[in-house]
């Protein structure tokens, strides 16, 4: 194929890219030896000149970046850049699906596009997300992340940006690359094997190249770390943990829900809860095993056309590893004729249901239901004779059930995964200075979540349903057995027979499909405008994508029968198609004058057509556009700004899924006046509030003993909204470029960005539900709890009556069939902003014995705000963490790499800062922890603050030749320990074994030993 101005690089656009660094255009290098393809990918445009630099900032990370960093995941790689928020991932146990993904500016994983050679791969699951489990990272080249709308260039989802992962072009040779890793303290260890075979052929006119990998890495558990061995509550700083707890708890009106002394002989009534310390089971690091393959091939056919094609095959299986499951507020019957219950828990739930001591000692005495008064005289068929096992007087009680059920062991979820995505492509020129591609692919993904270790709902009812100590009542499920729910724990009852009626094995299966098809038509038009130099450059085309997805559960997932599992798992199913016209325009207007050295303007305009498989439910048209310019005035510094029009489209998630009752975060609750050890935290609700709580559910037996949601979880309701529309950005950025001649080799950056959605696809946080019903806090208490004063009339108000609360408890968390929350219903109302600096540094010295070199980042975040709808309150999350913000946001984050360059060996290290932040709100916890927090009583703690941490990685790199390559890295080089915030301090994603282990390091000292060999 002809290679015309294609094959020019201007590389002194781009400086040395060292580590991590926003570029004033991207890298384009080959992989050396590379043949003549035509591929040229430049992120932020579909116009494949690469002398036509961008007007938008794009931060780079490098090859060498990347060996340096030693990850064995995508998803470890942007977790540390700065301005990328910490999503679901590796660190994410309770939560994570089996899949990584990356948020950008804190805007939401979903207002992104992750893109592999700058075209989308499918996603991983209803929400349209692609896992970064499944990039290649034995071919990757560079990352590139622009910031920003890039809907005109990618289509809808890329408001806040994209993420293109660059593979290395026409590989020739053999690469094998070996790593491993552990902590200091002998756990989480990791490994990496990729070999990759490439090959040139028929003189060069072909390529052909294969990767294999195999990556593994072990659960890294809670308990086995000082920090993380206890579960601490944020408001008191002791030992925390669930209320569903061991002993047993059961709601008795009017006294709340007691928990059983541990003999199971009577109730520890007026006394705390022991709450279960769920912690030690949970993990920091998820274990996964992955094995990977890629493929691509290039062929010239003739001097003007090249086939192309690529193939990606993944497989994976993710656990995540939670406390074990149990009955979590579960609404019960409960036979007083229960053979395991004492005299004196049965005379409690007598007196506290109004039964008499004559009517309850009858109760005690009552039979099976089903067994009749009278049965057939065996001599007189014609009559029949008093049944001598019938005794009148069965009854039951109504009661909340709140028992961990630790003989059956932890909650597991094995998430596998398999992928595949198919490319077929040919591109050419029509002449010197234009070209067209054409390309078709195919993706699908499936996973599976088996579901292991969680009791039945259904199956604790009937084992309470106990005629004898042996047998249940008939009309219960075949098998089962009775349990003593009484007694202590691990008593004779929770016999191999018993756990196997108590639980069973579920599954969830997730499809996801994508099929595109695009055509570009590029080049020049031929000639340039009058003072410039450079031809004017366009790119036309036309795209198409359909996307299918569905969740299908099984019985048990569906209906919600699983103990502990927040909710049930509906079935979803549906789909979109998606057409499009695109255009994009680059004219440099002045190009080699004085004051200025380049002037250029940009545009771009994108159409879509929506067709949603939702009958009766008209599609929606959607148009995007772009403009921006770059003025260089000397070589030395180059001015830059973009302004976007940019829209996200409501995936299949949020517009198929039916409205379900699942968890949400929420520490308080204003109804509440007793914390999760029953310990008083408020007065029991009067005057206005105490008319709300009882219009949301509570009774008049409950509502003085409410507590708070168990372990920060309140059930919620909400889901998808087929009256959804699409969203819009608007996306500004405005910077410069400096790379002074009198200081050689350095390169600085800095870009200010400001992005904006309104008609965002959001619903209400539950901190909003909240304040619409009972209003702004009207104060603090002695407790240290906001105080509520609702309006008059409120108990009437559509806000608070939709609040639903548990008919056996008052409380917002419990059984979900009972307990609806807070309603948080998807919607069109809401707005998201998010503005910054990004600065980059890049600089490179020779100081004789070695070189010396700087690449680093910093971003200073000025808004991340949220508001759910226009009579919310705005969010703004900066310097703040809570269950609303959800992890932490701090205002000033930064990475700097310092290497040191000899001959054959490199010393590098980077310095990673997370600047500080606070709790938002009141409530936390400063003081000294108690002693039953384990090895950490005693420790001076403030968990309304954490403070700037500094982590240090240290990395050694030999050259051995041109074949072999020996790298060692020490990551948090000084073991700098993770900061303690408790358990209710955020969102249960993020906020986990007492602090965000997504955000900072919670497994200590880490080393790393890996190899490269290359011929």
């Amino acid at each position: 194929m002809k290679k015309t101005q294609y094959s020019k690089l201007k590389l002194g656009a781009a400086p040395l890219v060292l580590g991590v660094a926003l570029v004033s255009a991207p890298a384009y290098a080959q992989d050396e030896g590379a043949t003549s393809s035509s591929e040229i990918v430049v992120t932020g445009t579909l116009i494949r000149n690469p002398n036509l630099e961008q007007a938008m900032p794009v931060s780079v990370i490098g090859a060498d970046a990347m060996e340096l960093r030693q990850a064995s995941v995508a998803e470890e790689l942007l977790r540390e850049l700065p301005g990328v928020t910490p999503s679901i991932g590796s660190a994410v146990n309770n939560g994570n699906g089996g899949a990584s993904f990356v948020n950008l500016r804190n805007m939401g994983s979903n207002r992104n596009v992750v893109l592999l050679d700058g075209v989308r791969i499918v996603p991983a699951e209803l929400g349209g997300r692609f896992d970064l489990n499944n990039v290649p990272l034995a071919l990757i080249e560079r990352v590139d992340v622009l910031t920003g709308g890039a809907s005109t260039t990618y289509g809808a989802d890329a408001v806040a940006g994209v993420v293109n992962f660059i593979t290395r072009k026409n590989f020739a040779g053999v690469e094998a690359n070996l790593s491993t890793g552990i902590t200091e303290r002998g756990d989480g260890h990791s490994f990496r094997a990729d070999v990759t075979i490439g090959a040139n052929f028929d003189d060069g006119r072909g390529n052909a190249v294969l990767s294999i990998g195999y990556q593994e890495s072990d659960a890294v558990y809670q308990g086995s770390r000082p920090w993380g061995e206890v579960a601490i509550f944020s408001d008191d700083g002791g030992a925390g943990g669930s209320g569903t707890s061991v002993p047993t708890r059961f709601s008795l009106p009017g006294l709340g829900s007691p928990q059983l002394n541990p003999d199971g002989q009577s109730f520890n009534i007026g006394g705390g809860v022991i709450p279960y310390n769920y912690n030690p089971l949970n993990v920091y690091q998820t274990p996964f095993q992955r094995f990977n393959m890629y493929a691509a091939a290039n062929y010239e056919v003739s001097d003007s056309v090249e086939v192309y094609t690529r193939g990606i095959f993944s497989k994976q299986t993710v656990s995540t590893i939670i406390a074990p499951s149990g009955a979590f507020g579960l609404p019960v019957n409960l036979p007083l004729n229960n053979p395991f219950l004492s005299d004196s828990v049965r005379n409690s739930f007598c007196a506290a249901n109004g039964i008499s001591a004559a009517a309850c000692a009858l109760a005690a005495n009552a039979s099976d239901p089903s067994v009749p008064a009278r049965i057939p005289d065996p001599d007189d068929p014609e009559a029949t004779i008093a049944n001598p096992a019938y005794r009148p007087g069965y009854q039951t009680v109504r009661t909340a059930i709140s028992r961990r059920a630790v003989e059956v062991g932890p909650r597991i979820s094995d998430y596998d995964t398999t992928l595949f995505d198919y490319r077929l492509g040919f591109r050419g020129d029509l002449s010197s200075s234009l070209s067209w591609d054409v390309f078709g692919s195919y993706g699908q993904s499936e996973n599976i979540q088996t579901i292991q270790g969680y009791t039945l709902n259904s199956r604790v009812q009937d084992s309470l349903m106990a005629n004898t100590t042996d047998s249940c009542f008939s009309g219960t499920a075949a098998g089962c057995v009775p349990v003593d729910w009484f007694g202590p724990t691990g008593n004779a009852t929770w016999t191999p027979e018993a756990i196997d009626f108590l639980s069973d094995n579920s599954t969830v299966r997730t499809k996801v499909s994508m099929a595109q098809v695009r055509g570009t038509l590029s080049g020049d038009v031929g000639f340039t405008s009058p003072l410039g130099s450079e031809p004017i450059a366009f790119a036309v085309g036309g795209e198409y994508r359909r996307y299918t997805a569905s969740q299908q559960s099984d019985t048990l997932a569906a209906a919600g029968d699983l103990g502990g599992s927040g909710g049930a798992s509906p079935n979803i199913s549906g789909g979109y198609d998606v057409y499009e016209a695109f255009g994009e325009l680059i004219v440099p207007l002045i190009q080699d004058k004085p004051f200025f050295e380049d002037l250029t303007i940009e545009g771009g305009i994108r159409y879509s057509s929506y067709t949603v498989d939702t009958a009766g439910k008209p599609g929606f048209n959607t148009t995007t556009w772009k403009v921006g310019g770059s003025w260089t005035p000397v070589r030395d510094i180059k001015f830059r700004g973009n302004y976007a029009r940019a829209v996200r489209a409501p995936n299949i998630k949020e517009l198929f899924s039916p409205i379900n009752t699942n968890l949400t975060n929420l520490a308080d609750d204003p109804c509440a006046s007793r914390d999760g050890n029953f310990n008083v935290i408020r007065d029991v609700p009067t005057g206005t509030l105490r008319e709300v709580c009882l219009a949301q559910g509570a009774t008049a037996a409950t509502v003085d003993t409410i507590m708070v949601p168990t372990s920060g979880q309140a059930n919620y309701t909400g889901g998808g909204n087929p009256a959804l529309k699409p969203e819009v950005g608007t996306t500004w950025t405005v910077g410069a470029v400096i790379e002074p001649s009198f200081i050689p080799r350095l390169a600085l950056t800095v870009d200010y960005y400001n992005i904006k959605i309104t008609k965002a696809i959001s619903a209400p946080v539950p901190g909003d539900a909240i304040t619409a019903c009972f209003g702004d806090p009207t104060g603090t208490n002695a407790y240290g709890r906001l105080t509520y004063t609702p309006a008059a009339g409120a108990a009437q108000s559509e806000a608070c009556t939709s609040i639903d609360r548990s008919d056996s408890a008052g409380a917002l968390s419990g059984e979900y069939s009972e307990t609806k929350g807070l309603p948080l219903y998807s919607s069109n109302l809401g707005k998201i902003k998010a503005s910054g600096i990004d600065v980059s540094l890049n600089y490179a010295h020779d100081i004789g014995f070695a070189d010396l070199r700087f690449s680093g980042m910093l971003n200073w975040t000025e808004k991340s705000v949220f508001q759910s709808n226009p009579m919310s309150v705005p969010l703004d999350c900066v310097g703040y963490y809570s269950a609303d913000c959800g992890q932490p946001i701090p205002e000033w984050n930064w990475s700097l790499r310092t290497t040191l360059a000899f001959d054959a060996v490199d010393v590098s290290v980077l310095w990673r800062h997370i600047g500080g932040t606070k709790y938002d709100g009141t409530g936390m916890f400063a003081g000294t922890l108690d002693e039953d927090v384990g090895t950490l009583a005693g420790k001076q703690v403030d968990f309304g603050r954490i403070k700037a941490h500094d982590y240090f990685d240290l990395t050694t790199r030999w050259s051995i030749g041109d074949t072999v390559t020996l790298v060692l890295a020490v990551n948090n080089l000084f073991d700098k320990k993770p900061p303690l915030v408790g358990g209710e301090a955020g969102s249960t994603a993020y906020n986990s074994g007492n602090t965000f282990p997504s955000t900072y390091d919670a497994l200590g000292r880490r080393y790393t030993v890996s190899a490269r060999l290359r011929f």
